[in-house]
């Protein structure tokens, strides 16, 4: 008795990993996930090593717990991975007030987002 197991969405040589609100806003969010859209996963792991973006710490994580699902749990070869998929979504934006002059107050909104890396693994081609 219990659930029925759910079929697998991805392909057969991918993995997926997906953080879910992280304090940033979609947009400053997608120009990191643009950087690695499409590249070999090392090459992707050391360009947000030393960006300089705030949030490239937290799309590493993402990456290399990406790179972890796809060796551990559907046993795909680390070397031969590439970026295929990274896109990010929309969450919930927390709104506050700051006190302004002569008695008014302004609104200040506090976005936060969804982050969602895929990986492929691809043949290497004989050169």
């Amino acid at each position: 008795m219990g659930k029925q197991k759910r079929e697998r969405t991805l392909a057969d040589n991918e993995a997926r990993a997906v953080t879910r609100t992280i304090r940033t806003s979609a947009q400053k969010l997608n120009d990191v996930a643009t950087l690695i859209r499409g590249k070999k996963a090392s090459q992707a792991l050391a360009e947000l090593e030393f960006s300089q973006r705030r949030i490239a710490g937290t799309v590493k994580k993402t990456l290399e717990s990406a790179i972890a699902n796809a060796e551990n749990n559907h046993d795909l070869d680390v070397d031969s991975l590439i970026v295929a998929e990274a896109y990010v979504g929309k969450s919930i934006t927390m709104k506050r007030f700051r006190v302004r002059g002569r008695g008014r107050s302004s609104r200040i909104l506090k976005p936060f987002s969804h982050l969602t890396i895929i990986v492929r693994e691809v043949e290497e081609e004989a050169a």
